[in-house]
């Protein structure tokens, strides 16, 4: 998980020794080496530049390694070396490729989630750590409905938020209680695969785009022929891969997802926008229908040492209020159709942040800068209790 924009905590280190000076021809790829250190010092994220020194991510602040700038020539050597055929021949011709990558660190195999990308003309790069045990619920700080998400036998549930936001790593936490808990045939479809689940009492197959299959919409017509309960597809990027997942939730299995979106609310026209307009009324039906919850999620540095950073979590179930709602297309009611909801687990993104500034885990002044409502916020602090407008 990362968050971004946030200063420096006076916890960062100032500077961080580089590897040694690249040598050609060494036995091991060179970029692992950046990778090791990137495990050593905890970083969420690392970022490689042209003619610059490699950069990490430390509990949420860029931090400059102090070792000499990388020039072009040399980073294409090292992105090169741990590029196989298929990635090679994307990046050259989409001028990006997206794949993971294994390293082993210690005797653990850490994994890492790797995008290449030209910027001005000249290689970058960006590789997320995927941490290797996937943490529990009580890890996550996350409100004990979302156990509650992981119990449908049919539909679908969506975690949406921006990049960063650790959506993954909550909807991975919730595929593993199900794992730990249910015999049932699980299967992912993600590009690429980040967690990889260790099976307990379910069958778990993982498929990686492009290295086990095509493409998401290929995948999901696979995944209907396949037998599975349980379908996790990585994320919702275009009409096909929704259209496709939500027609798995219509004929009986249940469909995670994640997608890029800012709020619970407006992930509904989000992925209204996915389709033409003479598709939307046929859209939101099928969601009325199938959707069972869609989680807003955001990340927010902490004010103590564990955790640094928790989950401002937004929950938005389709009970028959929302459904209703979301069918006659009333969307901008959604919000008061939470409040209203919160004895049935539904909450706001300020009730989240209200909860963690209660508990002394946030500060205020962080609380505001993220709040989709300010004013709200501190009304609630105040003991003010909030109403909204009517949704008759």
């Amino acid at each position: 998980m990362s968050s971004h924009g946030s200063p420096p905590p006076p916890s960062a280190p100032a500077e961080i020794k580089g590897p040694p000076v690249i040598v050609k021809n060494a036995p091991e790829p060179e970029l692992n080496k950046l990778f090791k250190l990137q495990v050593k010092h905890g970083a969420s994220d690392m970022h490689l530049q042209t003619d610059k020194p490699a950069m990490f991510r430390i509990k949420g602040a860029i931090t400059e390694l102090k070792m000499p700038p990388l020039s072009a020539e040399q980073l294409w050597a090292m992105f090169y070396e741990i590029m196989d055929d298929r990635n090679k021949r994307i990046m050259e011709a989409n001028g990006g490729a997206d794949f993971s990558h294994v390293v082993p660190v210690d005797g653990s195999n850490w994994r890492f989630r790797v995008n290449l990308f030209k910027q001005l003309g000249k290689p970058g790069l960006c590789a997320r750590k995927v941490e290797q045990k996937i943490p529990p619920f009580e890890g996550l700080f996350l409100p004990p409905i979302m156990e509650d998400l992981c119990k449908y036998d049919q539909g679908m549930v969506l975690l949406a938020g921006v990049t960063g936001s650790g959506k993954s790593t909550t909807i991975s936490s919730m595929l593993n209680w199900i794992n730990a808990r249910y015999r049932k045939h699980l299967l992912t479809i993600e590009d690429p695969i980040e967690f990889v689940y260790t099976a307990d009492k379910c069958l778990i197959n993982q498929r990686e785009i492009g290295q086990d299959v095509v493409d998401f919409h290929i995948a999901m017509k696979h995944a209907v022929r396949e037998d599975p309960d349980i379908i996790l597809v990585g994320e919702m990027r275009d009409m096909e891969t929704f259209e496709t997942a939500i027609h798995a939730a219509e004929t009986g299995h249940l469909v995670y997802g994640t997608i890029h979106a800012s709020s619970a609310p407006g992930t509904i026209q989000r992925i209204l926008d996915l389709f033409p307009q003479s598709m939307h009324s046929a859209i939101r039906a099928s969601m009325a229908m199938n959707m069972k919850a869609i989680v807003g999620q955001k990340l927010l540095k902490t004010v103590v040492d564990k955790p640094s950073r928790v989950p401002i979590v937004e929950i938005m179930l389709f009970n028959p209020t929302v459904r209703k709602l979301v069918l006659e297309g009333k969307d901008e009611k959604l919000s008061s159709a939470i409040r209203i909801g919160k004895e049935e687990g539904m909450q706001l993104f300020n009730d989240s942040l209200y909860s963690f500034v209660t508990r002394e885990l946030i500060s205020r002044a962080d609380a505001f800068e993220i709040s989709p409502n300010v004013e709200e916020l501190k009304m609630q602090i105040k003991g003010i209790q909030v109403k909204g407008p009517s949704i008759l």
